[in-house]
Protein backbone atom coordinates (compact mmCIF):
# COMPACT_ATOMS: atom_id res chain seq x y z
CA UNK A 1 0.00 0.00 0.00
CA UNK A 2 1.39 3.39 -1.02
CA UNK A 3 1.39 5.59 2.10
CA UNK A 4 4.68 7.47 1.66
CA UNK A 5 4.37 11.26 1.96
CA UNK A 6 8.06 12.10 1.60
CA UNK A 7 8.49 15.48 -0.10
CA UNK A 8 4.95 16.62 0.71
CA UNK A 9 4.11 19.72 2.73
CA UNK A 10 1.02 19.62 4.94
CA UNK A 11 -0.73 22.64 6.47
CA UNK A 12 -2.68 21.35 9.46
CA UNK A 13 -5.12 23.68 11.20
CA UNK A 14 -6.14 23.57 14.83
CA UNK A 15 -2.97 21.59 15.38
CA UNK A 16 -1.81 22.73 18.80
CA UNK A 17 -3.79 19.90 20.43
CA UNK A 18 -6.44 17.23 19.94
CA UNK A 19 -7.36 15.88 16.53
CA UNK A 20 -5.32 18.47 14.63
CA UNK A 21 -2.12 17.56 16.44
CA UNK A 22 -2.86 13.84 16.12
CA UNK A 23 -3.30 14.26 12.36
CA UNK A 24 -0.03 16.18 12.08
CA UNK A 25 1.82 13.43 13.94
CA UNK A 26 0.43 10.77 11.60
CA UNK A 27 1.28 12.82 8.50
CA UNK A 28 4.79 13.47 9.79
CA UNK A 29 5.23 9.76 10.54
CA UNK A 30 4.50 9.10 6.84
CA UNK A 31 7.23 11.56 5.86
CA UNK A 32 5.37 14.84 5.34
CA UNK A 33 6.76 18.18 6.48
CA UNK A 34 4.05 19.83 8.55
CA UNK A 35 3.17 23.43 9.29
CA UNK A 36 0.93 23.60 12.34
CA UNK A 37 -1.58 26.45 12.46
CA UNK A 38 -3.51 27.66 15.51
CA UNK A 39 -3.84 30.81 17.60
CA UNK A 40 -1.66 29.87 20.60
CA UNK A 41 2.00 30.25 19.69
CA UNK A 42 3.44 28.64 22.81
CA UNK A 43 1.25 25.55 22.39
CA UNK A 44 2.23 25.35 18.73
CA UNK A 45 5.91 25.50 19.60
CA UNK A 46 5.47 22.65 22.06
CA UNK A 47 3.39 20.66 19.54
CA UNK A 48 6.02 20.96 16.80
CA UNK A 49 8.56 19.37 19.12
CA UNK A 50 6.43 16.22 19.35
CA UNK A 51 6.41 15.54 15.60
CA UNK A 52 8.63 12.85 14.12
CA UNK A 53 10.99 13.96 11.37
CA UNK A 54 12.48 17.37 10.66
CA UNK A 55 11.80 20.78 9.09
CA UNK A 56 8.35 21.24 10.60
CA UNK A 57 7.06 24.73 11.27
CA UNK A 58 4.21 26.73 12.74
CA UNK A 59 1.89 29.55 11.72
CA UNK A 60 -0.10 31.64 14.21
CA UNK A 61 -3.62 32.68 13.23
CA UNK A 62 -6.92 33.20 15.04
CA UNK A 63 -9.87 31.66 13.19
CA UNK A 64 -12.18 34.37 14.49
CA UNK A 65 -10.38 36.63 11.98
CA UNK A 66 -10.68 35.15 8.45
CA UNK A 67 -8.58 37.90 6.88
CA UNK A 68 -5.71 37.12 9.23
CA UNK A 69 -6.05 33.40 8.47
CA UNK A 70 -5.90 34.20 4.77
CA UNK A 71 -2.80 36.38 5.11
CA UNK A 72 -0.94 33.81 7.21
CA UNK A 73 -1.88 30.93 4.89
CA UNK A 74 -0.79 32.90 1.82
CA UNK A 75 2.54 33.53 3.50
CA UNK A 76 3.01 29.84 4.24
CA UNK A 77 2.04 28.79 0.71
CA UNK A 78 4.21 31.39 -0.99
CA UNK A 79 7.35 30.24 0.78
CA UNK A 80 6.57 26.52 0.66
CA UNK A 81 3.71 25.32 -1.60
CA UNK A 82 1.16 23.21 0.25
CA UNK A 83 0.32 19.70 -0.99
CA UNK A 84 -2.01 18.75 1.87
CA UNK A 85 -4.52 20.96 3.69
CA UNK A 86 -6.29 19.75 6.82
CA UNK A 87 -9.12 22.11 7.76
CA UNK A 88 -9.87 21.76 11.45
CA UNK A 89 -11.03 24.16 14.14
CA UNK A 90 -12.92 24.07 17.41
CA UNK A 91 -16.67 23.62 17.40
CA UNK A 92 -19.25 26.30 18.28
CA UNK A 93 -20.76 26.48 21.80
CA UNK A 94 -23.58 24.07 22.51
CA UNK A 95 -27.27 24.78 22.94
CA UNK A 96 -30.56 24.31 21.08
CA UNK A 97 -30.91 25.77 17.60
CA UNK A 98 -34.05 27.78 18.39
CA UNK A 99 -32.41 29.61 21.30
CA UNK A 100 -29.15 30.53 19.58
CA UNK A 101 -28.42 34.18 18.91
CA UNK A 102 -28.22 34.88 15.16
CA UNK A 103 -24.74 36.21 15.77
CA UNK A 104 -23.65 32.76 16.91
CA UNK A 105 -24.58 31.36 13.50
CA UNK A 106 -22.66 34.12 11.73
CA UNK A 107 -19.59 33.63 13.92
CA UNK A 108 -19.59 29.87 13.39
CA UNK A 109 -20.12 30.23 9.64
CA UNK A 110 -17.16 32.61 9.49
CA UNK A 111 -14.90 30.46 11.67
CA UNK A 112 -15.61 27.27 9.78
CA UNK A 113 -16.75 27.78 6.21
CA UNK A 114 -15.25 31.21 5.45
CA UNK A 115 -11.87 30.34 6.97
CA UNK A 116 -11.87 27.03 5.11
CA UNK A 117 -12.61 28.88 1.88
CA UNK A 118 -9.76 31.33 2.44
CA UNK A 119 -7.35 28.51 3.25
CA UNK A 120 -8.29 26.65 0.08
CA UNK A 121 -7.82 29.78 -2.01
CA UNK A 122 -4.38 30.31 -0.45
CA UNK A 123 -3.09 26.81 -1.23
CA UNK A 124 -4.90 26.11 -4.51
CA UNK A 125 -2.35 27.72 -6.88
CA UNK A 126 0.43 25.55 -5.49
CA UNK A 127 -1.65 22.37 -5.68
CA UNK A 128 -2.58 23.10 -9.29
CA UNK A 129 1.03 23.80 -10.19
CA UNK A 130 2.06 20.49 -8.60
CA UNK A 131 -0.62 18.58 -10.50
CA UNK A 132 -2.66 17.55 -7.47
CA UNK A 133 -3.25 17.78 -3.76
CA UNK A 134 -5.31 16.68 -0.80
CA UNK A 135 -7.90 18.65 1.16
CA UNK A 136 -9.42 17.02 4.25
CA UNK A 137 -12.03 18.76 6.38
CA UNK A 138 -12.62 17.63 9.95
CA UNK A 139 -16.35 18.10 10.54
CA UNK A 140 -18.74 15.96 12.62
CA UNK A 141 -21.08 13.01 12.35
CA UNK A 142 -23.85 15.62 12.68
CA UNK A 143 -23.78 16.02 8.88
CA UNK A 144 -25.41 12.58 8.76
CA UNK A 145 -27.37 12.65 12.02
CA UNK A 146 -27.87 15.94 13.94
CA UNK A 147 -26.66 15.81 17.52
CA UNK A 148 -28.92 16.96 20.35
CA UNK A 149 -27.92 20.24 21.97
CA UNK A 150 -25.56 21.32 19.19
CA UNK A 151 -27.89 23.41 17.05
CA UNK A 152 -25.39 25.91 15.67
CA UNK A 153 -22.77 23.24 15.05
CA UNK A 154 -25.25 20.94 13.27
CA UNK A 155 -26.24 23.77 10.95
CA UNK A 156 -22.77 25.01 10.05
CA UNK A 157 -21.21 21.55 9.73
CA UNK A 158 -23.84 20.69 7.13
CA UNK A 159 -22.91 23.78 5.13
CA UNK A 160 -19.24 22.82 5.21
CA UNK A 161 -20.03 19.28 4.02
CA UNK A 162 -21.95 20.56 1.00
CA UNK A 163 -19.23 23.11 0.24
CA UNK A 164 -16.66 20.32 0.31
CA UNK A 165 -18.68 18.07 -2.00
CA UNK A 166 -18.97 20.95 -4.46
CA UNK A 167 -15.20 21.52 -4.29
CA UNK A 168 -14.55 17.83 -4.92
CA UNK A 169 -16.49 18.08 -8.16
CA UNK A 170 -14.79 21.31 -9.21
CA UNK A 171 -11.20 20.38 -8.32
CA UNK A 172 -11.21 16.75 -9.44
CA UNK A 173 -9.89 17.66 -12.91
CA UNK A 174 -6.87 19.24 -11.19
CA UNK A 175 -6.03 15.99 -9.42
CA UNK A 176 -7.10 17.44 -6.07
CA UNK A 177 -9.21 15.25 -3.78
CA UNK A 178 -11.55 16.76 -1.19
CA UNK A 179 -12.92 14.63 1.64
CA UNK A 180 -14.50 15.04 5.05
CA UNK A 181 -13.66 13.08 8.19
CA UNK A 182 -16.53 12.91 10.69
CA UNK A 183 -15.29 12.19 14.22
CA UNK A 184 -17.69 10.64 16.67
CA UNK A 185 -17.35 10.99 20.44
CA UNK A 186 -13.58 11.43 20.72
CA UNK A 187 -11.55 12.07 23.85
CA UNK A 188 -10.52 15.68 23.33
CA UNK A 189 -10.83 18.92 25.28
CA UNK A 190 -13.96 19.67 23.21
CA UNK A 191 -15.68 16.48 24.41
CA UNK A 192 -14.71 17.22 27.99
CA UNK A 193 -16.36 20.64 27.69
CA UNK A 194 -19.55 19.08 26.30
CA UNK A 195 -19.59 16.56 29.14
CA UNK A 196 -19.06 19.24 31.77
CA UNK A 197 -21.85 21.36 30.32
CA UNK A 198 -24.28 18.44 30.30
CA UNK A 199 -23.23 17.45 33.81
CA UNK A 200 -23.95 20.94 35.08
CA UNK A 201 -27.47 20.78 33.65
CA UNK A 202 -28.31 17.25 34.78
CA UNK A 203 -26.50 17.00 38.10
CA UNK A 204 -24.43 14.05 36.89
CA UNK A 205 -20.69 13.79 37.20
CA UNK A 206 -18.80 14.50 33.95
CA UNK A 207 -17.35 10.98 34.14
CA UNK A 208 -20.88 9.54 34.16
CA UNK A 209 -21.78 11.62 31.10
CA UNK A 210 -18.73 10.32 29.23
CA UNK A 211 -19.53 6.75 30.27
CA UNK A 212 -23.05 7.12 28.89
CA UNK A 213 -21.63 8.45 25.62
CA UNK A 214 -19.40 5.39 25.39
CA UNK A 215 -22.35 3.07 25.95
CA UNK A 216 -24.15 4.64 22.98
CA UNK A 217 -21.31 3.51 20.69
CA UNK A 218 -21.50 -0.05 19.33
CA UNK A 219 -17.82 -0.54 20.21
CA UNK A 220 -18.68 0.61 23.76
CA UNK A 221 -15.86 3.11 24.03
CA UNK A 222 -14.92 6.64 23.08
CA UNK A 223 -12.59 7.31 20.20
CA UNK A 224 -9.03 8.54 20.55
CA UNK A 225 -7.62 11.53 18.67
CA UNK A 226 -4.94 9.27 17.18
CA UNK A 227 -7.62 7.14 15.51
CA UNK A 228 -9.09 10.19 13.80
CA UNK A 229 -5.61 11.34 12.84
CA UNK A 230 -4.87 8.00 11.19
CA UNK A 231 -8.01 8.26 9.02
CA UNK A 232 -7.03 11.79 7.97
CA UNK A 233 -3.50 10.70 7.09
CA UNK A 234 -4.79 7.78 5.00
CA UNK A 235 -7.00 10.11 2.94
CA UNK A 236 -3.90 12.26 2.30
CA UNK A 237 -1.80 9.33 1.12
CA UNK A 238 -1.22 8.00 -2.41
CA UNK A 239 -3.31 4.95 -1.47
CA UNK A 240 -6.41 7.19 -1.32
CA UNK A 241 -5.86 8.86 -4.70
CA UNK A 242 -9.21 7.64 -6.06
CA UNK A 243 -11.27 8.62 -3.01
CA UNK A 244 -12.91 12.03 -3.25
CA UNK A 245 -16.12 13.73 -2.21
CA UNK A 246 -16.90 11.43 0.71
CA UNK A 247 -17.97 11.85 4.33
CA UNK A 248 -16.04 9.29 6.39
CA UNK A 249 -17.46 8.67 9.89
CA UNK A 250 -14.83 7.58 12.39
CA UNK A 251 -17.19 6.93 15.26
CA UNK A 252 -17.13 3.30 16.34
CA UNK A 253 -20.40 2.71 14.48
CA UNK A 254 -22.45 5.26 16.45
CA UNK A 255 -24.01 6.97 13.41
CA UNK A 256 -27.21 5.07 12.60
CA UNK A 257 -27.55 6.16 8.99
CA UNK A 258 -25.67 4.67 6.05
Amino acid sequence: MQLDLQGKHALVCGASQGIGLAAARELAALGARCTLMARNESRLEAAVQTLPGEDHGLAVADFSDPEAVSAVAEGVASSNPVDILVNNTGGPPGGPAHAADPGAYLAAFSQHLICNQRLVQAVLPGMRAAGGGRIVNVISTSVKQPLDGLGVSNTVRGAVANWAKTLANELGPDGITVNNVLPGATRTARLDQIAESKAAKTGQAPEAVLAAMAQAVPLRRLGEAEEIGAAIAFLCSPAAAYISGINLPVDGGRTRSL
